[in-house]
């Protein structure tokens, strides 16, 4: 993937999990890279391991429930890099997980306002700034659960599927102005949200063994092949992980 040798990356959830794994992996392939989270204590170790490496990384603190915050990350990557080549919308919360009829309002909505607010707030700050230089790549992490109801988790699959649209809204408006908007379906991965899954004890992605779950790697992995040209006839749509024939054109079979 040495086509993305050079070019610059926010990522957001990346104290931990995908958004960690996906970090060290762009940074690995000579990505400059802003590390975002809301606690900074993380994604300065995360940064400062990546700057001994000989790479090159920012960590921002960022609420992706607000715009601000949002809009300081990307303007922290063109001050310190001097432009915007990759957005990846990681940032998400799986808690808290129960009944509809039993939830709370305040934190459902909090819930809600991450997993899809956050990620419109991303499109909103980033697509200008590729739009006016002619490129650029967005990632969504999406999720089966945006194609697929889940008893316990009305935050979450209403939220993804709502986010699900909007990369499939987003592509469609600045695909021609040389933006490629895509999303990731990773499947299920070993991160805390698998933890505080199986701990619910509800639905059947709660009763799944550990074993089965991929290390979040993989889906970094294919995040970074998402912002290369051999993945340009995937963009408007969610691509799956959980495809053979994905993970053979990502090169993890």
């Amino acid at each position: 993937m040495s086509e993305l040798n050079g070019k610059c990356a926010v990522v957001t959830g990346a104290s931990r999990g995908i958004g960690a794994a996906t970090a060290e992996g762009l940074a690995s392939q000579g990505v400059a890279v802003v590390l975002t989270a809301r606690t900074t204590d993380q994604i300065e170790e995360i940064a400062s391991r990546i700057r001994q490496s000989g790479g090159k990384a920012e960590a921002v603190t960022c609420d992706v429930s607000r715009f601000d915050d949002v809009k300081k990350a990307i303007d922290t990557c063109q001050d310190a890099f001097g432009g915007l080549d990759i957005l990846v919308n990681n940032a998400g919360v799986i808690d808290p997980i129960g009944h509809l009829v039993n939830s709370d309002p305040e934190e459902w909505a909090n819930a809600a306002d991450i997993n899809y607010k956050g990620v419109y707030y991303g499109l909103r700050a980033a697509l200008p700034v590729m739009q006016a230089q002619g490129s650029g790549t967005v990632v969504n992490v999406s999720s089966g659960a945006a194609h697929g109801p889940l008893e316990g988790w009305s935050h979450y699959c209403s939220a993804k599927a709502a986010a699900y649209m909007l990369t499939r809204c987003a592509d469609k408006e600045v695909a021609a102005d040389g933006v490629r908007v895509v999303g990731l379906s990773p499947g299920t991965v070993a991160t805390y949200m698998q933890t505080a899954i199986k701990a619910s004890g509800i639905n059947p992605v709660s009763q799944l063994d550990p074993s089965v779950h991929i290390d979040p790697s993989w889906p970094a992995r294919a995040i970074a092949w998402l912002c290369t040209e051999d993945a340009a006839e995937f963009a408007g749509d969610d691509v799956r992980l959980s495809e053979e024939a994905i993970r053979k054109r990502i090169g993890l079979i």
